[in-house]
């Protein structure tokens, strides 16, 4: 008996019956099935899984392609399953992954926070990419975060209390090790790129400083120590 060929074997098949058929396929596995099968693979790579990291997961029981049938869109069965995509995002979610960062950190997400949960949660770029910066995409999450000359204050008046803490105006080493114990202020080159990065900006920035502390009534020796 002569073979057929693929395509008249193609043709030839009932539409009813095909359809019939990979609608009982689909049933195989319910929706809630599918979104719990996701939830667990994110939770084992510790991110929201690509198509291709989701098949090479040895946990899963499920083809990529079973999930898209069922849900359309690879993207849209991860937002059904709570989960963000990484490349994709909107602006609405990536504005609630700032939010439940800053919930987890207990503070304004810094862009440090954002690298560290790299692949668990959409890159800076895409923010920038997004929302023009970081700043502008924080401030629509609703964080309070400063602008413009605003900024300097605020720095400033880190700057005293930092001094008062350590007895001396800050140098650029002490306001790093600051920065490190609280990740909540700027970085020293944040604070040095407010003077446009110029010879002598923190020499500036501690003028700036002293003349805070002296309008207080704190006396600021030559050497920069305090009384």
């Amino acid at each position: 008996m002569a073979k057929r060929a693929p395509f008249a074997a193609v043709t030839a098949i009932d539409p009813a019956e095909l359809a019939s058929f990979q609608a009982a396929m689909r049933r195989r596995y319910s929706d809630t099935e599918i979104l719990a099968e996701l939830r667990a693979s994110a939770a084992r790579l510790r991110r929201s899984p690509t198509m291709k990291e989701f098949e090479a997961d040895p946990g899963t029981r499920l083809h990529p392609q079973t999930v898209i049938e069922h849900f359309g869109t690879w993207n849209a069965a991860k937002r059904a399953a709570g989960l963000v995509p990484r490349r994709h995002a909107t602006r609405e979610e990536l504005v609630a992954v700032l939010r439940a960062v800053g919930e987890e950190v207990g503070r304004t997400p810094t862009a440090r926070d954002l690298d560290e949960r790299r692949g668990r949660v959409p890159s800076k770029s895409l923010y920038w990419h997004t929302f023009g910066s970081l700043t502008e995409a924080l401030r629509e999450a609703g964080f309070d975060v400063a602008v413009g000359e605003e900024r300097l204050d605020r720095a400033v008046t880190h700057g005293v209390a930092l001094a008062h803490r350590i007895g001396r105006l800050p140098k650029f080493a002490d306001w790093a090790d600051a920065r490190r114990a609280d990740p909540a202020l700027p970085t020293e080159w944040q604070v040095y790129r407010l003077f446009d990065s110029q010879r002598g900006a923190w020499a500036t920035f501690q003028f700036l400083v002293r003349g805070s502390l002296l309008t207080d009534g704190v006396e600021v020796h030559a050497d920069g120590t305090l009384s």
